[in-house]
């Protein structure tokens, strides 16, 4: 279930109120007449079910309601009433499998802007990678994918040519491209300095590194994974199952790919440098076609009459 708040003007009220009674699946209406100040208006509350819910929140903005007063959405984790369950109940369609757009929407819009926490994170990724790749350790390559915050900007990405929304998509871009550029950067001037303090060499870099190797040697696999990660980080962000994506964020070769090309290049090792950026656009390439795939056919699905 959502627990919705909104502000509405006095002369909406009637409206809002009439429209959450006649959606299918809402519950615990409340008006507060003249409860609010800022903006000055009316507080209506109600419960909705998910699956209802997108339908429920587009028909309220198309009432203004987002430019008159307000819409805040929650989740709620536990609710012990009978009329929810029968909301619930007589909403079409699985909680589980519904799309809430425009919270999909304001989320992406998050993860993908380019802020100086999203830049150090997937600089301090990198930087964790690359001692893997030196060191030929899988646990610090992992810890590495785990930290990496690209995947917000790759589902922003994915949202934005599904929802047609071009400044989500430059957003998000911008985020994806400066972010991997500084990292990049960063890790190679990292690698410069670990060098001089006799903690990175050549030596380690060219050696065989039979648990890192793949990620300077893409093949098919990594296309399949990348496609499967995608599909997977889509359906986590519209299900809300964060847990899912950790697992996402350890599936894909993108960070540490980035991080081997940094390593390489500062090194001089350009046939490594070129394969690590093989392996990171075929990541990313994956990952976007099907997150964007995945989009689509939850979006058809869901409009598919039941």
């Amino acid at each position: 279930m959502l627990h919705l708040r909104l502000i509405t003007p006095a002369d909406r009220t009637d409206d809002v109120v009439r429209l959450i009674e006649t959606t299918v699946g809402t519950a615990h209406l409340v008006v507060l007449p003249g409860a609010a100040r800022n903006p000055a208006g009316d507080v209506v509350l109600c419960d909705v079910a998910r699956e209802a819910g997108d339908e429920l929140i587009g028909a309220l903005r198309a009432l203004d309601l987002d430019r008159t007063g307000s819409i805040a959405v929650e989740n709620i984790d536990l609710s012990l009433s009978h009329r929810a369950d029968k909301a619930e109940a007589e909403a079409p369609g699985e909680g589980a499998d519904a799309v809430l757009w425009e919270g999909l929407t304001d989320a992406t819009h998050e993860e993908s802007t380019l802020s100086v926490t999203y830049v150090a994170f997937i600089t301090l990724a990198t930087m964790i990678a690359a001692c893997g790749v030196v060191l030929d350790n899988a646990i610090l390559i992992v810890g590495a994918m785990a930290v990496g915050p690209e995947f917000g900007p790759l589902a922003g990405i994915c949202t934005a040519l599904v929802q047609r929304h071009p400044r989500l998509a430059l957003r998000s871009l911008t985020a994806l491209l400066v972010g991997f550029a500084v990292a990049m950067l960063a890790t190679v001037g990292f690698t410069h300095l670990m060098d001089v303090m006799g903690l990175f060499t050549r030596v380690q870099l060219e050696a065989e590194r039979p648990n890192t190797n793949f990620i300077y040697r893409p093949d098919a696999f990594s296309f399949v994974v990348a496609v499967l990660a995608g599909i997977a980080g889509i359906l986590s962000l519209t299900s809300a199952k964060s847990g899912a994506l950790v697992g996402v964020a350890i599936s894909v070769t993108t960070v540490p790919a980035a991080a081997n090309a940094a390593v390489a290049f500062a090194y001089s090792e350009y046939r490594q440098a070129w394969g690590s950026t093989e392996q990171l656009l075929l990541n990313l390439l994956g990952i976007v076609l099907a997150g964007t795939a995945t989009l689509i056919a939850q979006k058809w699905l869901w409009r598919k009459p039941s």
